[in-house]
């Protein structure tokens, strides 16, 4: 058998390994090392006083058919009404002979999906709608201003050599100004002028003014039949019944179960190779683990740090590429000071919204998660209580960091104080903090030359790159999880080429774009 080592346990590592057993069981001994205790990544489920924390938000929608298969073949979606269903008397479609969520762990809800941006205390769709109720919160002349400075942008395109350029070329300047520009130096922590356009590409790619338009008039005038939606438009996703961190749990389980082998607090630091191949690798306590193929999902970055004789140029891209480190901030409330003023039922008359993007550059906060809308069961007292999370964006060791958990939740409520989602310090029943290192990768500094960086790591005919981390890409979970399949399918076949994992996710098209049937 051909010892394979994976290293990481996110999405990217655990679907390699479980592919890989799947596929080829009497071939390859798999051994999977996880740097720390936990499983999924940054797809983890954090569980803190009966109550369950997603890390950065998960919606299981795929326009990859072998994605969504995958994931229900792990948690099958329900079958019957969930608690908040059945309390609020919603109707959905649900799956024949699925499993009751009442009953069962092992499932997959069907949620709704709805984000909306919070901008000068008004809610606005996500992205931006041609709704009546957006020009309204707008006003005349902001309506007026950003309908012309759109017509601008389709007659004058600038040079997409920036994501601000990026931007300004599908909605205009106006519109840029105020959903755009502000959150995204939030996110990334430099201006949009400064970050590669292949972050737009990435994640926007189709989504436009015009793309909204033609959604809006196919919804009014089509059949519905045919009609191609995209992500950010979709209606409904998948969700597991407690969080994403409950399906990678899952399947680490089943990794086991297939005769794998998972070893937490394994962080790898070192890498022993030859000129075009990798020996073994290196654990922080020293243990040295041998192997004949090796699968990374950890840091690029790390990954060549940790290697042996690298020439000094690709040494100096590796160390230079950046990430955005990530701090998520758990509050359990009595109540939101928001009213809900859609026509969606739920639990309590909050607010519907999964996701609440922060446009206000007055406040650190980026997002706010309320994990009731997720999952009632992510919430011991869903009826009763709300359980919200406030994601802010940051430098590992920057000074908000370094905040100790009592400061960070301070600074937290007073901006949702300031903000208006909450009324006072006395609604907060509970509170927990979060930290992520290198949750995104960033597209600016010497990731312009990570081309030159990919050919290099090519040249180790027995190390395969995958995952968010692994290839330095701003991936959603299931183009991570495609890079795994590539990856699994290369070894089992023999094929030498890599360019089909590295090329996932690389298509024009927006990346979650679905036809519908």
């Amino acid at each position: 058998m051909e010892k394979v080592i994976i290293i990481g346990a996110g999405p990217a590592g655990l679907t390699s390994a479980y592919e890989l057993l799947r596929r080829a069981p009497e071939k390859y001994d798999v051994v999977i090392l996880e740097g720390s205790s936990e499983i999924g990544g940054i797809s983890r489920t954090v569980k803190y006083n009966g109550n369950r924390m997603d890390i950065g938000g998960h919606r299981f929608f795929s326009k990859d058919r072998e994605v969504t298969a995958w994931w229900e073949n792990i948690m099958p979606c329900q079958g019957h009404p969930s608690f908040d269903d059945i309390k609020l008397n919603i109707t959905k479609k649900l799956s024949q002979n699925g499993p009751d969520p009442e009953k069962s762990d092992r499932v997959m809800l069907i949620r709704n999906r709805v984000s909306r941006i919070y901008y000068r205390h008004k809610f606005f769709d996500y992205p931006i709608s041609m709704k009546p109720q957006t020009f309204k919160n707008m006003g005349f002349v902001s309506t007026v201003s950003s309908g012309l400075s759109y017509l601008k942008s389709c007659a004058v395109k600038k040079p997409e050599d920036s994501l601000e350029n990026f931007y300004i070329n599908r909605f205009g300047r106006v519109l840029y100004s105020m959903f755009f520009e502000g959150y995204t130096e939030k996110l990334w922590g430099r201006h949009p002028s400064e970050i590669s356009a292949d972050w737009g590409a990435q994640r926007v790619k189709g989504l436009s003014i015009r793309a909204v338009i033609k959604d809006m008039f196919s919804k009014i005038f089509g059949s519905g039949k045919n009609r191609k939606v995209e992500t950010s438009l979709i209606e409904e996703f998948l969700y597991p019944k407690f969080g994403p961190g409950q399906l990678w749990e899952a399947v680490a389980e089943d990794i086991c179960k297939f005769g794998g082998s998972i070893f937490r607090n394994a962080e790898v630091v070192k890498i022993n190779n030859t000129k075009d191949k990798i020996d073994s690798v290196e654990l922080s306590d020293g243990t040295v683990i041998e192997g004949d193929i090796f699968i990374s999902s950890m840091p690029l970055k790390d990954l060549v740090a940790g290697m042996q004789s690298v020439p000094e140029k690709i040494g100096s891209i590796a160390a230079g590429l950046p990430y955005r480190d990530f701090v998520t901030v758990g509050l359990l409330v009595n109540r939101l000071n928001l009213k809900n003023e859609t026509d969606i039922k739920t639990l309590g008359n909050i607010v519907p919204d999964c996701w609440i993007y922060v446009q206000d550059t007055g406040v650190k906060l980026g997002r706010i998660q309320i994990f009731n809308n997720w999952s009632p069961y992510m919430v011991e007292k869903p009826e009763e209580t709300v359980w919200i999370g406030l994601e802010y964006f940051c430098n590992e060791n920057d000074d908000f960091w370094k905040l100790s958990d009592d400061e960070c939740i301070s600074m937290a409520v007073n901006e949702l104080i300031s903000m208006g989602v909450i009324s006072s310090r006395e609604e907060i029943l509970d509170s927990h903090r979060e930290r992520v290192k290198k949750a995104y990768p960033a597209y600016f500094d010497t990731y312009s030359e990570i081309d030159t960086l990919i050919k290099y790591i090519d040249k180790f005919d027995n190390l395969y790159c995958v995952g968010r981390n692994g290839q330095h890409r701003y991936n959603n979970m299931d183009h991570s999880m495609v890079t795994a399949f590539e990856a699994t399918k290369n070894i089992i076949s023999g094929t030498v080429s890599k360019d089909n994992i590295w090329n996932v996710n690389t298509e024009k098209e927006y990346h979650e774009e679905k036809q519908k049937s």
